[in-house]
């Protein structure tokens, strides 16, 4: 037995340019196919590929569409979490400083009542005339408004050389945009140092005045 080696080796086939994927020859596919039942079987699987294909392509493209809005949708996210908890936080702050300027008013509400009831006590009490006592009967109970000062029931008690001058002193009360519910109570006479004059007694209700009432004047301090 005699074997022969070819040492030359056989022609290589030349490589198409632009090799790579390629598409296979359907005309030497269907050449072979001479049964129409087949043929049409083989089309149709040719289609299905083609379609999937197709809508693989467009999923996967869809795919990096959204993932792109996801990112951007979640940096919008992060965004608006970091604005949310700032809110949050100055809403905090806010309240907070609303409670202690609340607390503050509620403080300073009662402040100036007694020297609003001197003064109108004052402004209204006629000549010789004069108080031995003021006291508080009732101060109504505390309401949501804590910025207004409360009512405050107060009874007098004076004396008078004549009982002109109460009624005088009966009128302005009522008349002060600070007192409401202004009551007289039993007027008597009575001998104090070897002289008769009248002791008269009188109820009435200070409440704030109106705003128009009000009057505010600057506080001027000299500093040396």
């Amino acid at each position: 037995m005699r074997i022969e080696i070819n040492l030359l080796g056989g022609q290589k086939k030349k490589r198409k340019a632009g090799a790579g994927l390629q598409m296979p020859d359907f005309r030497d596919l269907f050449s072979g196919i001479k049964d129409p039942l087949l043929l049409g079987a083989a089309g149709a699987a040719i289609a299905v590929v083609a379609f999937v294909g197709l809508t693989f392509s467009y999923q996967q493209a869809r795919l990096s569409s959204l993932n792109e809005e996801v990112e951007v949708v979640r940096a919008e996210s992060r965004r608006y979490s970091n604005l949310i908890a700032q809110k949050r936080h100055a809403e905090r702050l806010q309240d907070s400083l609303r409670a202690e300027l609340q607390e503050i008013r509620s403080i300073d509400a009662d402040r100036y009542v007694w020297p609003h009831i001197l003064e109108e006590v004052t402004k209204a009490l006629p000549d010789y005339s004069w108080l031995v006592g003021l006291g508080v009967l009732q101060v109504a109970p505390l309401d949501e408004d804590t910025t207004i000062a409360l009512p405050v029931q107060v009874q007098l008690e004076g004396r008078t050389a004549e009982i002109a001058a109460y009624t005088r002193f009966l009128r302005r009360l009522a008349a002060s945009p600070w007192f409401r519910n202004v009551t007289e109570g039993p007027a008597t006479t009575v001998v104090e140092d070897d002289k008769a004059m009248q002791a008269f007694s009188v109820t009435a209700t200070f409440r704030t005045a109106d705003s128009a009432f009000i009057r505010t004047v600057p506080v001027m301090e000299s500093v040396r």
